[in-house]
């Protein structure tokens, strides 16, 4: 039986035409026409900060690393329900990723819980923001103005997305948006820094050019450029970057095509909660989501993977989450749980994620609901 993909990467508009132009320009390498249109878009956007494009979101989460001055014996409050990358990025500069329960609502980090993993070695706090739903950013500044931390934004799933009406991304010192194909806006791979701390604006520049000033030697500032910080090649490629600024013209129509699709999910799924077989997610008042994802938690861990084979059997693809950071190999080896993980333990034991994707026709629609009903033996 044919799969219902649960990702389709998708052309939103004049992705083609961007990169003939790119080609046409003879300017491939980074830092160019469509990087800085990518960034110009970003920063209209957002309202705030400034954006550097990268190649990835976890080059992004380095650089907010390196600007955040994470050094050997640092500790990094972060979530355990996230990707490697987020505890990579401080790992590489020696920290040690300290792990802090989820809510289990909105299965973000638990804001009541930062406060008590703080110690002498706290350097920074480093929230993501789940499904696109915004983690409580007012709690979480003030304990990180009380205690002289840094505040960085892993929104690599938050594009188009709010928190009391501000966008996501725009809270904490440094954020970092992802643009890898199974995000909502994608170039295949592909990220942005966006340095909403002005004090940082120049070294950041210069860390993303590899350590030199050769963005200020681009706008005639200095006389030569050279190396004068550490840095990496962080710049993704204008072929890319012409990618992306199609993606993002579009941005909003494709907020808005998941959202109808997140919507029809959650709608057809009400009964199957009301009678006790599922929990849909949870969108607090207080945040605009993005129809990043779609997910339903099980009652039992025995009873997803019973789901999900049975569900990829009649031709949905539907998938897990992640393995928990604390109780991975490298989790227990680099980091450590700053107390019980029981909500981030039992969510990642019953979690399933839908097909969710612009090319998602009705009518394949209606056949994952059929099917997720046939496998709960409700039809």
């Amino acid at each position: 039986m044919s799969k219902i993909p649960f990702n389709v990467p998708t052309l939103a508009g004049r992705e083609l035409e961007y990169v003939n132009e790119a080609l046409s320009r003879s300017h491939l390498s980074g830092n160019g026409h469509f990087t800085a249109k990518c960034q110009s878009f970003l920063e209209t956007n957002l309202g705030k900060g400034r954006a550097l494009l990268t190649h990835s979101c976890t080059a992004a989460l380095e650089m907010s690393a390196i600007l955040s001055e994470v050094g050997p014996g640092d500790e990094i409050i972060m979530p355990s329900w996230t990707f490697s990358s987020t505890a990579n990025a401080f790992v590489l500069r020696g920290a040690i990723p300290v792990f802090v329960d989820i809510r289990s609502d909105t299965l973000n980090i638990d804001e009541e819980l930062i406060e008590a993993a703080i110690t002498p070695r706290t350097k920074a706090i480093c929230v993501i923001h789940y499904a696109g739903v915004g983690a409580e950013m007012d709690p979480i500044m003030e304990v990180a103005k009380r205690h002289g931390l840094r505040v960085i934004e892993d929104a690599a799933q938050g594009l188009f997305a709010k928190y009391k009406g501000r966008p996501l991304g725009t809270f904490g010192h440094f954020s970092a948006f992802s643009f890898h194909e199974t995000k909502n806006i994608i170039s295949g791979e592909g990220g942005a820094l966006i340095v909403n701390d002005p004090a940082t604006f120049e070294r950041s520049e210069i860390i993303w050019e590899k350590g030199t000033n050769r963005a200020q030697f681009k706008r005639a500032e200095v006389a030569r450029y050279t190396w004068v910080d550490i840095g990496s090649s962080y710049l993704p490629s204008e072929i890319l970057a012409a990618f992306l600024y199609a993606q993002l013209e579009r941005g909003e129509m494709i907020t808005r095509e998941r959202l109808l699709h997140w919507n029809r999910y959650y709608e057809r799924t009400a009964d199957l909660e009301a009678a006790g077989l599922v929990s849909r997610p949870v969108v607090p008042s207080a945040c605009e989501h993005n129809g990043h994802i779609f997910y339903l938690l099980l009652n039992d861990r025995t009873r997803r993977d019973k789901f999900l084979t049975q569900l990829n059997s009649l031709g949905v693809h539907a998938i897990i989450h992640y393995v928990p950071l604390h109780s991975s190999p490298a989790g227990l080896r680099l980091g450590r749980a700053a107390g019980p993980m029981r909500v981030t333990d039992d969510v990642a034991a019953r979690l399933i994620r839908l097909p969710l994707h612009p090319q998602l026709s009705v009518a394949q629609h209606e056949l994952v609901i059929d099917n997720l009903r046939r496998a709960l033996g409700t039809s």
